[in-house]
């Protein structure tokens, strides 16, 4: 890679870092648009990471839940495409995922998840987050069943986080849904997917 291209591509997470300042500022119009802006500009054939990074953080920036989804889904579509194509071969495979909660996830920072010259651990640290907020739009949908896929599937993941501040409040973050989940009224009580009973 050149020096050139570097630079272009620290510009891209720099920009794309600039519109997640103004979404934790609580201006996601403004936000949602600049994204946007940064989408179309990458395009389909864009880098990978910036297109799960910029997606990940699109579905954050969202109105109506059935749009983090979408946004969420588009996330792990290209996560998995990285983990088929062997830029990345030690993330789970998945079918979907989606949204976020308010307070169920711990804000993520541009310097968050996917690193420029680490693709394969890039991919594995963010599918805690993605998963886990996958869980959190299905909880918006009223779909528990899809959600504790998801949670499961997180926290299967999680064994790529460090132990640090992030790492750290995306297990929080899912130990708190696992709890809401096991505490819906009329929600049957059973283990959630993928642990023994």
């Amino acid at each position: 890679m050149t020096e050139q291209q570097e630079a272009s591509e620290d510009a891209v997470m720099t920009r794309i870092g600039q519109a997640v300042i103004l979404l934790h500022a609580g201006d996601r119009e403004e936000a949602r648009n600049r994204l946007g802006e940064i989408w179309s500009e990458i395009g389909e054939d864009g880098d990978s990471l910036h297109r799960c990074t910029l997606a990940h953080y699109m579905a954050d920036a969202q109105d109506d839940p059935a749009d983090e989804l979408a946004w969420d889904l588009r996330a792990l579509t290209v996560a998995d495409g990285l983990t088929a194509d062997g830029s990345a071969t030690d993330g789970p495979t998945t079918d979907g995922l989606a949204g976020r909660e308010g307070d169920a996830l711990p804000a993520r920072r541009p310097g968050d998840g996917p690193r420029r010259r680490e693709p394969q651990r890039a991919v594995r640290v963010f599918y805690p987050s993605l998963h886990l907020s996958l869980a959190v739009d299905y909880v918006k949908l009223r779909r528990p069943d899809a959600a504790r896929v998801h949670l499961a599937r997180a926290r299967a993941a999680t064994g790529a986080l460090s132990d640090d501040g992030y790492g750290n409040g995306v297990r929080a973050a899912i130990a708190r849904l696992e709890r809401r989940l096991a505490a819906e009224p009329g929600t049957p009580h059973r283990p959630f997917p993928e642990q023994s009973p």
